[in-house]
């Protein structure tokens, strides 16, 4: 991992006798983007919060640059950008002036930022409508350029694709990688559309009932966690004898057969053998996606 960038340390959160956050440690790199997955009322949210300096932990040690968010909240907060599921504007100004009054909020000098987001985000057409006008995309789309306007050197996005059609949830899924790889800038994304976040994120943290149950890469949860590989192969094959002795294979339709295989090191070794007998038009793992981890990940949980 980088240098650590964020760290949280035996974080314990109440609201009134309910607790939120029990003992929970983290550590994001500086540079990474890193998803925080779980179900509603896991702590994702108090967690960013707490991050940011909004609120302050009961009990356990935060730092976010060697910064106490507690006590030097207004300094984190500089140095942040955040987009929320329902980003804020006045409404009868339009999207430029909201810009450029946010730019002058957050000490902007450079007086065109706010028409370069304005492009990026495909905005510039509407760039002098009312903001009360916009749909619900576009809102999310200026909620970015907003979050963006001061080149933070962390930002927190909130299921940032909420609202977008394809071609916006491609557009702000490109930006997002893109913006990290020319700044470095570190990132905490949460978002319940795990297949979006597997374009984008370097490492996964598992939140549930207030705790960090798993954290790691997407190989590395896929080694930890799927002790088998399920292979489906569109073929012409024809199952029967023991040719595919020590691979299990069933029949899924009348051109697709599942193979499960001991682990990934296999699939060379059984490809060359369906290959050697039949066409083969695609192969592809199943069971292997974030999606999937998630339910596994949480249901072993569930019974320790």
């Amino acid at each position: 991992m980088n240098e650590r960038f964020v760290e949280l340390q035996g974080v314990n959160k109440r609201f009134g006798t309910h607790p939120v956050l029990k003992g929970f440690t983290m550590t994001v790199g500086r540079g990474e983007i890193v998803g925080l997955l779980g179900p509603n009322g896991s702590g994702k949210t108090t967690t960013i919060r707490l991050i940011n300096g909004a609120i302050q932990p009961d009990e356990g040690a935060i730092s976010v640059a060697g910064y106490d968010p507690a006590h030097d909240g207004e300094a984190v907060r500089r140095m942040s950008g955040i987009l929320t599921e329902s980003a804020s504007f006045y409404a009868n100004m339009s999207g430029l002036d909201n810009l450029r009054f946010f730019a002058e909020l957050y000490g902007v000098t450079d007086r065109r930022r706010p028409d370069e987001l304005l492009e990026e985000f495909g905005l510039t057409t509407a760039r002098n409508q009312k903001t009360g006008t916009y749909s619900t995309g576009m809102k999310k789309r200026l909620g970015l350029a907003k979050a963006l306007l001061h080149k933070p050197d962390l930002l927190f996005l909130d299921e940032p694709t909420n609202g977008l059609d394809p071609e916006g949830i491609r557009m702000v899924l490109e930006y997002i990688v893109q913006f990290n790889r020319r700044y470095g800038t570190t990132m905490i994304l949460c978002s319940h559309l795990l297949q979006q976040l597997e374009e984008v994120c370097h490492r996964y943290l598992f939140l549930q009932e207030g705790r960090v149950i798993e954290a790691g890469t997407l190989p590395e949860l896929q080694a930890r966690h799927c002790t088998e590989v399920r292979l489906e192969v569109e073929t012409d094959l024809a199952l029967g004898g023991d040719r595919f002795e020590g691979f299990a294979a069933r029949r899924l339709s009348a051109g697709k057969v599942e193979f499960t295989l001991p682990g990934k090191a296999a699939v060379p070794a059984l490809m060359r053998r369906v290959t050697q007998e039949a066409n083969v038009y695609g192969a592809a793992m199943v069971g292997h996606d974030l999606e999937s981890l998630y339910f596994k990940i949480r249901g072993v949980a569930a019974h320790e």
